[in-house]
């Protein structure tokens, strides 16, 4: 319907069109980032500190040349169509990388059990819209808390309710599984992981991960493992085991109910690309990419050819992690001795504690410092016991190295004015 406003007798200025929109629209939170916006308003940093922005998961360092110029080398595929599945070429890349990093003894058929995607982000999303029954009664996505807060959006978009489960400092950071009822997993049609975990760095361990395929087996639910931060750890004898890993050691050699999630994005520097993929059951992949074949997403064909040469380099991947490592060193030897905060198992978050309100502290910060953090109860929802973020903010250590020692300082100086007592007679 129509509705009409007049500037005089018969002379209409414009007509408001009322088009009625999906409703679930209605229940999406506003993203992080545009609560940060808000919370910054009115804020009037100092001049003569130049910005610097530790909030958003973007990588600063720069993307390997060999990837970049084979986007330019293969250009010429633009005068044709891409396919859904993308070319075997590429499938066999990432098939063989799979093979190699998680030990799969060669359990992964690139044909059937792997599938490119345009970053992890949006096939995260499109995936939940795949597989979840809606006919069945109460469906159920169970996620960590925090979160990506795209898990969340999917799960409501595609008809199903958000179950969140805690991730706190008494647990390791790692949801408590074994505390889910019986009833919750029956529900459950699609199980969030993500491990390492944004914005915590913790890393589920292989019997965790093995309970829940069992799990997922008895339940019936699919377990949809969002990794793209593994290839970023500290340990090079110890990388952060995944979930595909896990169901070959247990035997699990379809893969069934098991996909994983990966990415270009951090592991080599390449946001821009959108380059990732998903891998797991064929019986699952083959009913996703049927989606997706609908969904129109695929590969341009020079984004293909970069990501092959990517999927096959692990030098720039190890050089890579050496920059997050010399960050982590720098930073924590200027805030650990002043709070809480520790470097993680793997990722390039720090998930500090703060002496107020994280709202409280990212506006100071902000405001005094000029440096800028994510307020940790932005990244989750408030439960039965509490905002599983309150009281703590998450730093990208992404910038340049000096940028990321200069914000240390910083912060250094704005919890040492919060915590200096007051001189006697004031207060």
């Amino acid at each position: 319907m129509s509705k009409r406003f007049y500037k005089g007798y018969n002379e209409p200025i414009y007509t408001i069109l009322k088009i009625d929109m999906n409703p679930d629209l209605q229940q999406l939170h506003p993203y992080p980032f545009e609560k940060l916006a808000e919370l910054k308003v009115g804020c009037n940093p100092p001049s003569e500190l130049p910005h610097i922005a530790l909030s958003i998961g973007e990588p600063k360092h720069s993307t390997p040349g060999f990837i970049t110029e084979a986007v330019i080398e293969h250009l010429h595929g633009l005068s044709h169509y891409p396919t859904t599945a993308g070319t075997l070429k590429l499938r066999e890349a990432i098939a063989n990388w799979l093979d190699t990093r998680f030990q799969l003894a060669g359990n992964i058929d690139a044909a059937t059990q792997v599938l490119p995607v345009n970053g992890t982000r949006e096939a995260l999303f499109a995936f939940a819209q795949a597989v979840v029954d809606r006919n069945q009664p109460a469906p159920l996505i169970v996620m960590p808390n925090p979160f990506y807060q795209i898990y969340e959006g999917a799960a409501i978009l595609a008809g199903a309710e958000p179950y969140f489960l805690n991730c706190d400092a008494a647990n390791d950071f790692i949801p408590d599984f074994a505390a889910v009822s019986a009833d919750i997993w029956d529900h459950c049609q699609l199980l969030y992981l993500c491990s390492p975990g944004n914005p915590t760095g913790a890393v589920i361990d292989q019997a965790t991960l093995t309970m829940l395929i069992k799990l997922a087996q008895k339940h019936d639910f699919i377990i949809a493992s969002d990794e793209c931060y593994s290839e970023i750890y500290f340990d090079e004898s110890q990388p952060p085991v995944g979930l595909l890993e896990a169901a070959i050691e247990m035997g699990n050699y379809d893969l069934n109910h098991c996909v994983v999630f990966h990415s270009l994005s951090k592991r080599s520097n390449a946001p821009g690309l959108r380059s990732g993929f998903v891998a797991g059951g064929a019986s699952v992949l083959k009913s996703f990419l049927r989606y997706r074949t609908y969904h129109g997403c695929a590969m341009p064909p020079a984004t293909q050819s970069a990501s092959i040469v990517a999927w096959q380099d692990e030098k720039h991947v190890a050089v890579n992690r050496q920059f997050y490592r010399d960050k982590f060193a720098a930073v924590l030897e200027i805030l650990s001795p002043i709070m809480n905060v520790s470097q993680p198992e793997a990722s390039f978050y720090l998930w500090a504690e703060t002496p107020i309100s994280d709202s409280d502290f990212a506006r100071r910060l902000f405001d005094e410092q000029n440096v800028t953090v994510l307020p940790g109860s932005f990244l989750a929802r408030d439960t039965d016991n509490g905002n599983p973020g309150a009281n703590r903010i998450r730093m990208a250590l992404v910038a340049p190295i000096e940028e990321c020692i200069e914000a240390a300082y910083r912060i250094k100086t704005l919890i040492e004015e919060i915590t200096s007592p007051l001189p006697q007679g004031e207060g």
